[in-house]
């Protein structure tokens, strides 16, 4: 498979790892290798994105034989909150509502969906004598500023991690350049800490840029965490290697597809 921010030489399924992770069951996948068609075309693995369940399905499978074959995959009904809970073999139909999930478990491979927001990784390898304890969260900027990083890490801490032994890789999310917000916006983070005004540049008249992936960086540096990786791929620039809700909405398009984020012991 691709290695960090390389590119699938084939049609099979693009794992992008990183290398602060090297050596656990991980990776960031995009929209390649999957069976979808039309708009959400490629590896949508998104329940909610209006595709063939079928195709979902497939795509789900492929996904979990890329990074951790055989393991059961869990994951949360996302609603851009800053919520985490510990995983179990819950069903899809029964999935809890947060946006993020840890596990000491071995077996269980914890999935993130994202189409823009920034699917963060995150290990302790040396954990409960280095059984380990791994996490995942989904970081939009509702949930990025709300906290859920920090409610990741302090759920890690309680299944038995350590914070500064933590590693953290923020995966494939809208970059700075594709990510236009308005004065109401950026009013709100600088309202919640006057430093935040550093991960916004100014953009046309009344508008900024905001470092989503910069900002996430430092919540997690900020809680703690000892070693903390950006990837540094725009997923609004990169349409055919990646979803994006923004992309998708500024073409007008009827649909967007969830690409995965995916970790496991």
């Amino acid at each position: 498979m691709a290695g960090e921010g390389a590119l699938a030489a084939d049609d099979s399924v693009e794992v992008i790892r990183a290398e602060g992770l090297a050596g656990l069951r991980h990776g960031f996948l995009g929209r390649r290798g999957g069976v979808s068609a039309g708009v959400v075309s490629g590896l949508n693995v998104g329940l909610g994105a209006g595709d063939d369940p079928a195709a979902i399905a497939e795509n789900r499978a492929r996904a979990v034989a890329a990074v951790m074959p055989d393991a059961r995959l869990v994951t949360v009904y996302q609603v851009h909150s800053a919520d985490c809970v510990v995983a179990d073999g819950w069903s899809d139909a029964a999935r809890p509502q947060a946006d993020a999930l840890v596990t000491d478990r071995p077996g269980l491979l914890l999935g993130i969906l994202t189409a823009d927001c920034a699917p963060v990784l995150l290990a302790d390898r040396e954990a409960n004598g280095g059984r380990g304890v791994v996490g995942a969260a989904h970081a939009g900027w509702k949930g990025a500023l709300g906290g859920v990083t920090d409610a990741t890490v302090a759920a890690m801490v309680a299944l038995g991690a350590k914070a500064e032994r933590i590693s953290a890789a923020v995966g494939p999310c809208i970059a700075q350049a594709s990510y236009e917000v308005d004065a109401g916006f950026f009013a709100r983070f600088c309202a919640d800490s006057a430093g935040n005004a550093g991960f916004f540049g100014q953009g046309r008249p009344g508008h900024w840029q905001f470092d989503l992936a910069g900002y996430v960086a430092h919540r997690l540096r900020a809680a703690g965490v000892g070693t903390v990786a950006v990837l540094g791929l725009d997923t609004y620039a990169e349409a055919g290697r990646f979803y994006s809700f923004r992309r998708a909405t500024h073409r007008g398009e009827p649909a967007y597809g969830r690409q995965i984020a995916l970790i496991g012991l």
